[in-house]
C-alpha cells in the first residue's frame, strides 16, 4: 500500500546521447580524430524524452518495453548512475542498484571486500555492513569462496552476490534490471521472494524484466516505455495485455520481416507454423509447433546463444529454450545467413501466444524483446467447451476405464 510520500520523482526526464564513437590507432590519429569529430555535427539519439513519472513509498514498479525503449536508461537516471540531458530526476533516500552483473564490484578484491566496498557505495557504514554480512553470503550461496578473489568466480555467483548485496543492505530503493533472467530458476525464485519481503518492509522497488506473468504477481503498477516516451501507466493486467496485443501478428508462410540490427547480428525474419506433408500452415492444436528465426552474421560472434520464449495471454512464460541447453555455442563461425527453428511438441492449446527472442554471448546480451504474437488454432473435431475451458497445456492423453 502506497503511503503517498513520494519516493521518485522525474520531471520532464530526457536522456541524448551522440552517435558514433571516437577510436584511435596511435595518438595523432586519435588527436586528428578528435578535432574532426569537434568540427562536425554529429547525428543525436533521444533515448528519453519528456518522461513524467512519480513514484510513491513502497510501490512495487514494473517496467516494460521494447529494445532501445528507454528502460535501462530510465533506471540508470533513478539509480544516479548517469544525469539526465533535460528535466530533473529526483530520489529519495539511499538507491540499490543491479543493472549489470560485477557493477560496483572489482575483480582483483575477494567477496568479503566486494560486499564491505558496495556497502560503502550505497552509504552504509562499516558496522552496518558488518551486522548484514553473514545473511548476504548465505543468500548468495558463496560462503566458500569468500576470501577468493571475484575474478575467480563464475558469472552465476558473481549475480548472485551482486545481488544479495543490493537487496539485503536495506535501500530505501531498488531498481533491478533484466540482469535478473540469466540466473537459475531456483535463484530467480530467491530473488523474487526477496523483493516481495523488500515491499513488505515499505521499500520502493522498480524492475524490469521479460517475465511478465512474475512481474503481475508482483508489482502494483507497470509502466510502459516506447521510444523513450511513457506510452501508458497503470494497473498490471491492463498495460501487459495492450503491451503484448502491440507485439505485430505473423501467419505461417509469411515469415515476419523483423529486422533488428545489434553488433553483428541481423535478424531478418520470424516465422511461426505447423506443417502439414511438405506445406506449412498455421499453428494448430496437436500438432508440432515450429519457431523459426532467419538471422545474418557479418562477422564471428564468439559463444553466440539464441533463445526462444512463448508466453500465454496473460504474460505467463509457457517455454523457456536456449539452442545452449542441448548444444552448447552455436556453430556459426563465419558471416553467413542461418536460419535457426524450435520444434515444439503439441502440447499447448488453442489461443492467442507471444514469441519473444533472445540473442547474446555470455559476454553480453545482443536482442532481448517479444517479436511476434500468433494464433494456435483449433482443430476441426474439438469440441466448444473443451476449447473454452481454462488451461496452460492441452497434450494428447489417453484415458482407460477398466470395470472390475
Amino acid at each position: 500500500m502506497s503511503s503517498g510520500t513520494p519516493a521518485i520523482i522525474v520531471e520532464g526526464v530526457g536522456k541524448r546521447y551522440r552517435l558514433g564513437e571516437i577510436g584511435g590507432a596511435g595518438l595523432r590519429r586519435a588527436a586528428a580524430r578528435v578535432l574532426r569529430h569537434a568540427r562536425e555535427a554529429r547525428p543525436t539519439l533521444w533515448a528519453l524524452r519528456d518522461v513524467e513519472l512519480r513514484i510513491d513509498q513502497g510501490e512495487v514498479v514494473g517496467i516494460i518495453g521494447r529494445n532501445g525503449a528507454g528502460k535501462s536508461t530510465l533506471l540508470k537516471i533513478l539509480a544516479r548512475i548517469t544525469e539526465p540531458t533535460a528535466g530533473v530526476s529526483r530520489t529519495r533516500g539511499r538507491v540499490g542498484a543491479l543493472l549489470e552483473v560485477g557493477t560496483g564490484f572489482h575483480p582483483e578484491l575477494t567477496g568479503r571486500e566486494n560486499v564491505f566496498l558496495n556497502g560503502a557505495i550505497l552509504g552504509m557504514s562499516t558496522a552496518e555492513v558488518r551486522q548484514r554480512f553473514d545473511e548476504i553470503i548465505d543468500f548468495a550461496g558463496v560462503a566458500r569462496f569468500v576470501d577468493t578473489p571475484l575474478k575467480r568466480y563464475s558469472s552465476g555467483m558473481e549475480l548472485r552476490l551482486a545481488f544479495a548485496v543490493a537487496a539485503h543492505l536495506e535501500p530505501d530503493v531498488i531498481v533491478v534490471d533484466e540482469v535478473l533472467a540469466v540466473g537459475d530458476a531456483e535463484f530467480q525464485r530467491r530473488c523474487l521472494g526477496r523483493m516481495s519481503e523488500l515491499t513488505e518492509e515499505g521499500r520502493t522497488v522498480l524492475f524490469v524484466t521479460h517475465d511478465h506473468g512474475a512481474m503481475a504477481r508482483l508489482v502494483s503498477r507497470v509502466v510502459w516505455l516506447e521510444a523513450g516516451q511513457v506510452v501508458a501507466d497503470g494497473p498490471p493486467p491492463e498495460v501487459l495485455r495492450d503491451y503484448l496485443g502491440s507485439v505485430p501478428a505473423v501467419r505461417a508462410g509469411q515469415p515476419m520481416a523483423a529486422v533488428r540490427r545489434a553488433g553483428a547480428v541481423v535478424v531478418k525474419s520470424v516465422d511461426v507454423f505447423s506443417q502439414a506433408a511438405q506445406r506449412r500452415i498455421d499453428p494448430v492444436r496437436g500438432s508440432p509447433l515450429h519457431l523459426s528465426l532467419g538471422f545474418e552474421l557479418t562477422e564471428p560472434v564468439t559463444g553466440l546463444d539464441l533463445g526462444f520464449y512463448l508466453k500465454s495471454e496473460d504474460g505467463t512464460w509457457l517455454l523457456n529454450e536456449a539452442w545452449s541447453d542441448d548444444h552448447g555455442a552455436m556453430p556459426v563461425d563465419r558471416p553467413s545467413e542461418y536460419t535457426a527453428t524450435l520444434v515444439v511438441p503439441p502440447v499447448l492449446t488453442a489461443g492467442r501466444y507471444t514469441l519473444a527472442l533472445w540473442m547474446g554471448s555470455p559476454y553480453e546480451t545482443l536482442i532481448d524483446e517479444d517479436v511476434a504474437n500468433f494464433d494456435i488454432e483449433p482443430r476441426l473435431e474439438d469440441r466448444q467447451e473443451a476449447i473454452r475451458r481454462p488451461r496452460a497445456m492441452q497434450p494428447a492423453v489417453r484415458w482407460e476405464l477398466i470395470r472390475s
